[in-house]
């Protein structure tokens, strides 16, 4: 299975790296895709190549699909609506930071769930359905890694909240 990223010119590299170098060590088969499969220009200003063009990415082999926050009319388009509405209708976990969570709200997803606009908080996760503010990101990181099972054990798991958001040296 696949955990896919969907990146447009804009997109907030910073909210994702944490989330990617979790999958990254566990072997994850991570993909790194755009709407149309040309490279994208983050908005720190690297230039990131991708595997493929949205439409290139078999639904049915996708496990979690991340959106980083940037410019999202560069991606609030019918072909990402209904993109993500089939993968909630799968149960695929989703995940949205910062403006990604504006792009999952305008495709419909988030009505009737816990998120982080119908809650005062920093991350929210209610029905397969992630979502964080923009300084969020080492929790969006951890709890999108717990819900994929990435640490082996409740151990693991601590050591990881203690280091990346804690700060406590390994």
């Amino acid at each position: 299975m696949k955990d896919v990223f969907l990146l447009y010119d804009t997109c907030c590299l910073y909210e994702i790296v944490i989330l990617n170098y979790f999958m990254s060590v566990t072997g994850c088969d991570v993909i790194f895709c755009s709407l149309d499969g040309k490279p994208v220009k983050a908005a720190e200003g690297y230039q990131i190549s991708v595997e493929a063009a949205l439409k290139e990415v078999r639904e049915e082999q996708i496990r979690s699909f991340i959106i980083p926050g940037g410019d999202i009319s560069l991606i609030d388009q019918e072909e990402t609506r209904r993109c993500l509405c089939d993968l909630k209708s799968r149960d695929v976990l989703i995940g949205g930071i910062c403006a990604g969570v504006d792009m999952l709200e305008r495709a419909g997803l988030l009505k009737g769930i816990k998120t982080i606009y119908s809650e005062d908080t920093e991350l929210a996760n209610d029905h397969r359905m992630i979502t964080a503010r923009a300084n969020g990101y080492v929790d969006f990181a951890i709890e999108v890694a717990r819900e994929l099972g990435l640490f082996t054990d409740e151990a693991d798991l601590q050591e990881t909240v203690d280091f990346w958001r804690d700060h406590k040296r390994a």
